[in-house]
């Protein structure tokens, strides 16, 4: 199997996001908004006081200072930004007051598994949000897709490897912005509603769920970068808009579902780098589009495909494992076909 190393590291993901907002960093000199820094007091105190936020205290009058990242925009020292990492002490329900910082536009949460309950409605306040980025906690209850209605701008929504369950509610269309969805690693059902995503270099993250139907043939439209819908119970045939030698994806997986099509024919992209489809019901000849794919990771393995392996080309950097537990695959990197196949 080729590797398998992400495209886009998640441990990277945070910094990431704080470069794309074109954020420029503010004086640290300037004091912060009373309010803001009010509600930030009544955060530390909601998350019971953890020792990491020892330096948001009451006698230091500017919440700008206190930390790095609590991150201050404007002539007002409005609170824009916050980071919450790694808070191992915290066993708490999502803090209401952090709906009271209503000049947020990036709010992230990672690391901090103690974190519980569903998102508080106070997060209607947070008409500025472009970026809700929460990973690696306890959170439940449903997306929170009526509380961040408000939220025109809201360009990228995670809410990974957390508890939340329920269908994925179709009203997140209705966010104009939203380009990069990741609720992978959570407990959801139903189906994918269609039209989530929307503008230029797409990002769908739904992998480890309990999700069902068919995937809807808008994921492959747009300039989509990445699809990973892997390990949930998909069926249907996605290849005729999720493939084609002019798609632009980098990153497509389709693992661990009950996905069935024809592969013999299909033209991948082009700019395609990460292909898994294993674990699936694929049948026919492994494609020889392929020979003209450079990918990174590929894995075709647990499917029904049959036939000669395309020589030649990219398809040497593949070895025997990416074919494995197939009907009749032969060829290199497997053994020789028989006379006949």
């Amino acid at each position: 199997m080729s590797s398998s190393t992400p495209l886009i590291s998640s441990t990277l993901l945070p910094l990431l996001l704080f470069l794309l907002s074109g954020f420029t960093a503010p004086s640290s000199a300037a004091d912060c908004d009373p309010a803001d820094r009010a509600a930030l007091l009544r955060v530390k105190a909601q998350l019971g006081n953890p020792a990491r936020l020892s330096a948001w205290h009451p006698s230091s009058p500017n919440c700008c200072a206190w930390d790095p990242a609590v991150v201050c925009g404007g002539a007002g020292g409005r609170v824009t930004a916050l980071a919450l990492y790694s808070l191992p002490d915290v066993s708490a329900r999502v803090p209401p007051a952090l709906g009271e910082l209503a000049a947020l536009e990036i709010l992230q949460v990672g690391s901090v598994p103690g974190l519980s309950g569903p998102v508080p409605a106070s997060f209607a306040n947070l008409t500025r949000l472009r970026d809700l980025d929460v990973n690696g906690t306890s959170i439940s209850g449903p997306v929170p897709a009526a509380l961040l209605a408000g939220a025109a701008n809201l360009s990228t929504l995670v809410i990974a490897n957390s508890k939340l369950a329920g269908p994925i509610p179709a009203s997140l269309a209705s966010l104009p912005s939203l380009r990069y969805l990741d609720l992978s690693g959570n407990l959801l059902t139903g189906a994918i509603p269609p039209g989530l995503l929307h503008g230029s270099f797409r990002f769908l993250l739904l992998s480890n769920n309990r999700l069902t139907g068919e995937i809807p043939a808008d994921v492959g439209g747009g300039d989509v970068d990445t699809v990973d819908v892997s390990r949930n119970q998909l069926t249907g045939d996605p290849s005729p808009f999720l493939f084609g030698i002019t798609r632009p994806a980098a990153k497509i997986d389709l693992s661990w579902n009950a996905l069935e099509f024809d592969m013999t024919g299909v033209r991948f992209p082009h700019h395609l780098r990460f292909l898994d489809l294993s674990h699936n019901r694929i049948t026919g000849r492994v494609a020889k589009s392929l020979m003209d794919v450079r990918l990174e990771h590929f894995d075709v393995s647990y499917n029904e495909l049959c036939g000669e392996i395309p020589a030649g080309r990219f398809m040497s950097a593949h070895g025997a494992e990416c074919y494995a537990h197939n009907r009749c695959l032969c060829g290199a990197p497997l053994p020789p076909c028989s006379t006949g196949m």
